[in-house]
């Protein structure tokens, strides 16, 4: 990738900085600031929201967990400046016995925050995949924190009772404090854990602790259940596994949220580069199929993709599980 090649590049290598205190926020008392003060504050409350402390907690964590070795994707991939010559995008990414990828993208700017974090285990452990992304801007932060199925919580439930029945009282604690942030498509739902924390909130010193606290607990959850999983010696069963993450990190490269940010970031070309082979690392190596292979209803008359979130049309506008974790929104398919 040229950007990561070029002179916007920062050589910041590995180490990382000090991390900063727990999420300090600065508020003005007087919430009806003039309109020409706006921006300043609205400024002064991004800025002081940082994530680096969950970055530091989870390698941290890992660490004291597993052998921990950077990725190979770390020279290529590791910081750059966007396009406005002030936003920092960092990009960190390691591997372990058991871990694939474990990798994060960092983004601040004095108009944002954001971290997309995520873990994906080698293939011959049906692990779910660790998912971290935080959004703030302005007074509007969005949230989705879950572990990730591997296979399809909704069909099989022999793998919901192995992962998901056990961590149903940490998701109810945690889905209450952060509630459900309105719609999600049917399509991406599939996605999604019994467990998942989904939410949007106005900045508040209260509300980010919370959500520094479910990142720890759900993280700290993830590693156990790497600690305890058994490696597969099926090679039926380690395809399965292979093709399910194949497919998965086909569905978030195509129709991932985030592509629109990084494309005013840095440009179409070096978006999608960072999509498919840093965040979603793993299409051109653990697969051969399409998007279109396993999502042909997204195909267009023209044979081209759809762009289109949805093509059902059918969206959850409350949470679709109940508190045993059971899904109640009927027919994804409706």
């Amino acid at each position: 990738m040229e950007s990561c090649c070029s002179s916007t590049m920062l050589s910041l290598g590995l180490k990382l900085k000090p991390p900063p205190s727990l999420m300090t926020i600065n508020y003005n008392g007087n919430s009806y600031c003039r309109k020409r003060k706006k921006r300043s504050y609205c400024v002064l409350q991004v800025s002081a929201v940082s994530y680096q402390n969950f970055i530091h907690f989870a390698l941290n964590e890992t660490k004291r967990h597993t052998l921990l070795l950077p990725s190979p994707l770390q020279e290529r991939y590791n910081s750059m400046i966007a396009l406005d010559g002030k936003t920092r995008l960092e990009m960190l990414s390691f591997e372990a016995p058991r871990i694939r990828l474990l990798r994060s993208l960092s983004i601040e700017g004095e108009a944002m925050q954001v971290l997309d974090f995520a873990a994906f285990p080698k293939p011959e452990f049906d692990l779910p995949i660790f998912c971290g992304n935080f959004f703030t801007a302005a007074n509007t932060n969005i949230v989705v924190l879950d572990l990730n199925p591997l296979h399809d919580v909704i069909s099989r439930r022999d793998y919901k009772e192995k992962y998901y029945d056990n961590l149903m009282r940490l998701g109810l604690k945690y889905t209450e404090l952060l509630t459900w942030g309105g719609k999600l498509t049917s399509e991406s739902i599939k996605f999604f854990s019994p467990i998942v924390i989904w939410t949007k909130f106005a900045s508040s010193k209260t509300k980010h602790e919370v959500l520094y606290s479910a990142f720890v607990e759900y993280y700290k959850a993830w590693i156990e259940l790497m600690e305890q999983a058994v490696e597969e010696t099926d090679p039926s069963q380690i395809m399965c596994n292979l093709e399910a993450q194949h497919r998965y990190l086909t569905w978030r490269a195509e129709k991932d949220p985030g592509h629109g940010l990084l494309k005013r970031l840095i440009g179409e070309k070096h978006a999608k580069d960072i999509l498919r082979d840093f965040l979603f690392n793993g299409i051109s190596e653990l697969g051969s199929k399409t998007f279109l292979d396993y999502f042909p209803e997204y195909q267009s008359e023209d044979g081209s993709i759809n762009e289109k979130r949805s093509i059902i049309g059918k969206s959850f506008e409350n949470r679709p599980w109940d508190i045993k974790g059971e899904f109640v929104g009927n027919d994804l398919r409706n």
